[in-house]
């Protein structure tokens, strides 16, 4: 009986075995299927290859003709997929890459780069998987190499900025901003930086970004040059405004203020002094202290552009402060600045506006309950709206309400 036993218990756990053995040989046929060997690994012989027989090298004659042939596949695939067979295209390119690499690493890494772009705008994701596995293995080998190849660097990042891999692409420009400073290229370290702060902005790591134009800043300002130090101002300055560092960014628009002041160059002053108010009107959320500088920085704004003659910043800068005295219900401030807005307006020849400031104007008074003025606002931007052809129903539908509700 109980040998009877032990070999029903056996049974039970060989049959168990068997199936856990052909649900792993399945799932491994599943996953093979799933994730098909990449195109550019395939170790297979090739007619544009001469018979390299002990392993030998590629004489210069036989890596020219392999360049001259490489050269007519692409073309051929170029021409292929303009005619929409996308797929017959890139194998032909596939091939391409694959004969690529006898012609050495810089010529493969070109040619994924191209390939790659391409493969991006055609929105063939597969075909991307491949190229940046392949970069990234060339990658890993030069990092164990320790290769100082300038050149190779520079093309591996663009390679990885053209396929959008930033982080890939941020660590290829990291050597060579290495290399550049070893070197002693101060040109090479300013445009490598640059690369590398746009990759952190294409990641939106405003934080990372920052901290290389904080470092731009810093060589401009050691060489003299004014005309980059600006420019990298402006950038921190749009920067920590995206990343909602706003007091980061009120201090270095007002370091831009401080130098076009200084500079008598009073006209990007208006402009600067609307982005301080709105990352002060940001930071009064927290802390409605800062409305008051919001505010301040706002009506400043207005009056250097109504000097300026510069009409839409003094527009834009009246509706912020209408919109402030309204929040502060100090009504009458509101309507004698929506007055002013209509002159602005007028003045700037924005139709757009006038009527967005007659209705701004009308729905004052209906909160006031002058219903009369509310209708006779109402009723002036009517009349640009139908000039426009724009917000004609919505001015009518307010008319008709306020005369039905009034019986006018």
């Amino acid at each position: 009986m109980l040998q009877r036993f032990i070999l029903i218990i056996t049974t039970i756990i060989i049959w168990h075995l068997c199936i856990l053995g052909t649900l792993a040989r399945d799932k491994k046929v599943e996953n093979l299927d799933k994730f098909p060997p990449s195109p550019l690994e395939r170790t297979i012989p090739d007619p544009l290859l001469p018979n390299l027989t002990n392993k030998r090298e590629l004489t210069p004659v036989e890596l020219q003709n392999l360049k001259i042939d490489l050269d007519k596949l692409n073309q051929e695939a170029r021409t292929i997929v303009q005619g929409e067979d996308k797929k017959k295209a890139f194998e032909i390119w596939n091939r391409e890459l694959r004969l690529r690499r006898f012609l050495g690493t810089f010529a493969e890494v070109e040619a994924l780069s191209r390939v790659g772009e391409i493969a991006v705008n055609e929105n063939e994701r597969e075909e991307v998987q491949y190229i940046s596995q392949r970069l990234q293995v060339i990658q890993s080998d030069m990092v164990k190499q320790k290769s100082t190849d300038l050149q190779l660097w520079k093309s591996l990042g663009n390679a990885y900025q053209k396929l959008r891999l930033y982080k890939l692409g941020i660590s290829a420009y990291q050597q060579v901003l290495i290399l550049v400073k070893e070197q002693k290229d101060s040109l090479a370290e300013i445009d490598t930086l640059k690369n590398i702060g746009e990759l952190h902005l294409s990641w939106f790591d405003y934080t990372q970004a920052a901290n290389v134009y904080q470092k731009l800043l810093s060589l401009a300002i050691n060489q003299g040059d004014k005309t980059n130090e600006l420019e990298y101002l402006k950038q921190l300055a749009y920067i920590y405004t995206q990343g909602k560092q706003n007091q980061a960014a009120i201090d270095i628009l007002n370091k831009l203020v401080e130098i076009s002041t200084n500079e008598q160059n009073l006209t990007q002053i208006p402009t600067l002094k609307l982005a301080i108010a709105a990352n002060y009107e940001f930071l009064a959320k927290e802390n409605p202290n800062f409305r008051q500088k919001a505010f301040d920085n706002y009506q400043e704004a207005y009056t250097i552009a109504w000097k300026l003659e510069q009409y839409a910043r003094a527009g834009e800068a009246l509706n912020k402060l209408i919109a402030f005295y309204r929040s502060q219900k100090q009504i009458t401030a509101a309507l004698e600045t929506s007055l002013i807005l209509i002159e602005t307006e007028t003045l700037a020849n924005n139709f757009y506006g006038l009527m967005l400031a007659y209705d701004q104007i009308g729905d004052i008074y209906l909160e006031q309950r002058e219903y009369a003025k509310a209708l006779t606002a109402f009723e002036k931007g009517l009349e640009i709206a139908q000039q426009l052809k724009y917000q004609e129903l919505y001015f009518t539908k307010q008319i008709e309400k306020l005369k039905n509700d009034t019986r006018m």
